[in-house]
């Protein structure tokens, strides 16, 4: 008996679920159709009436990004050591091996160390800093206003 009572509720939601469908569906005809009148004949395609309005949904300019040819380089700060071809790559003039300060330049890849010696590293490319770089946080008019950003 009480399976008939379930059996009847599920074939009732159900008969809901695709009367509630069918609704839904009809409202979107209704509203992507344009209302005609009885005695004019359907046209295939309107011409609009006049030119679309001009909406700027650009961002304002403080919350645009760069694009990565209206900025010099990009940095970011890296506190482990750095091992490349199973050696760790050391600072060459005061031998540190961590907490680097890396630059991704025209195509170039540079190290810093914190003490400010810079070296070129051939074996890191720009495709590796694009993989192991986050997004940007902040934008610098300066390369000391970065230095000075990161800590360094």
């Amino acid at each position: 008996m009480f399976h008939r009572i379930r059996r009847r509720r599920a074939e009732e939601e159900i008969a809901g679920i695709l009367r509630r469908h069918a609704e839904f569906e009809a409202q979107i005809v209704a509203n992507q159709l344009p209302p005609q009148h009885p005695a004019q004949p359907a046209t295939a395609a309107e011409a609009p009436t006049g030119p679309a309005p001009v909406v700027d949904d650009f961002l304002p300019p403080e919350l645009r990004v760069p694009s990565h040819d209206q900025v010099e380089g990009r940095m970011m700060p890296w506190p482990w050591p750095i091992v490349l071809d199973d050696e760790v790559v050391a600072c060459a003039e005061c031998g540190t091996y961590r907490d680097w300060l890396i630059i991704s330049t025209r195509g170039q890849v540079w190290l810093r160390c914190r003490a400010g010696h810079q070296q070129l590293e051939t074996r890191l490319g720009t495709a590796w800093f694009n993989r192991h770089s986050g997004p940007s946080d902040a934008t610098h008019a300066t390369f000391e206003d970065c230095l000075r950003h990161l800590g360094h």
